[in-house]
Formats: C-alpha cells, structure tokens, sequence
C-alpha cells in the first residue's frame, strides 16, 4: 500500500517525524550545551550518547555536526571552576626527569601514591613519559575521517538504490520483451 502524501494519514506522519527530528535536535543542542558548562567531553559519540540519538543523526545535520566539532576545538576556558572533578584540580607532586628510567610495572610511583584522584592518563602524562599531546590535531583528523566515512555510505546507499531501480527497470524490460516474442 502506497501513500499518497496529499493524505490525512500521510501527512500525520510527516508531521510526527518532523516533531521527533525537533525534539532531537533540542536534546542535542542541551546536551552538547551541559557538557560545555560542565566541561564533560564533548564529541560526536559524547554528545550523542548525552543526547540519546544515534551518530548519525549529528551526521544527517550538518549544523549541529558543525556546533559539535566548533565545540570540541575549542579551548576548555568556559568550564565553572566549582564543577571541576578532584581529578582536574589536582597536581602531581612528583615528576621524573625525562632522561629517568621508568619504574616497574610492581612499584607505584610517587604522583600515584600523592594524588590518589588522578587517572592513569594524568599520572603518565605527568611523568614526562608519554607521547607528545598533538591530540587535538589527531581528533580534528578522526572528525574528518568520520565525516568521510559517513559521507561515503551514503553515496554507497544512494548507489545501491539506483542499481536497485536500474535492476527492476531492467527486470521489466526484459518481462515486456519475452512477452511480445511469445505472443508472435
């Protein structure tokens, strides 16, 4: 059964689905503003889990893709200092010469036992002993490769539903052609 769209019923839910994308839309737009005033993580997979709509939602609208990834590259200046985890607030008071051997796996090191709030990824960083933080060049890479990916998809979809077509306009092409040969 087809629809016409001229159709009470038609015309229903296209009204539905337009009220449902709205109401995505705000839930986006205030979860991607809570995480900036709270200084939570702000990315595609952050906000849209925050949200609860899938990726490709932000995706499909480029304009909150766009308030997402200005968002992401900005620095982390507008977070309340008072809403700040223990783990943002505190300092390593320990941290080895870069030239410094790390310790052993067994033995904690002195910033772990002096500030129990931060993460392991604090610690490492602390330390001197992990890798250069061109992280927020890497996240604009993986942003955009992201974005090609979604990009590609849709094209590969777009494709399929033209092979797709193509195939049925060919399926009755051929019925029509069998069909006057067997009447002849």
């Amino acid at each position: 059964m087809s629809l016409d769209a001229s159709t009470p019923r038609s015309t229903a839910m296209v009204k539905g689905g337009q009220a449902d994308s709205a109401r995505r839309r705000e839930r986006v737009r205030k979860a991607l503003a809570d995480a900036v005033d709270t200084g939570a993580e702000v990315s595609v997979s952050a906000i849209a889990t925050r949200a609860g709509v899938d990726r490709t939602f932000l995706y499909r609208h480029r304009d909150l893709l766009e308030q997402v990834h200005t968002a992401e590259v900005q620095p982390r200046t507008r977070r309340r200092p008072a809403q700040r985890s223990p783990a943002h607030r505190c300092k390593p008071t320990f941290a080895p010469p870069s030239n410094a051997a790390p310790a052993w796996p067994h033995e904690p090191s002195s910033s772990r036992r002096a500030c129990p709030n931060c993460s392991a990824n604090q610690t490492w960083h602390a330390s001197g002993l992990g890798a250069p933080t061109d992280i927020e060049e890497l996240q604009r890479k993986i942003v955009f490769l992201e974005q090609q990916v979604v990009d590609l998809r849709l094209q590969i979809d777009d494709r399929d539903q033209e092979l797709a077509a193509a195939r049925g306009a060919n399926r009755e092409l051929m019925t029509q052609l069998n069909g006057t040969r067997h009447a002849r």
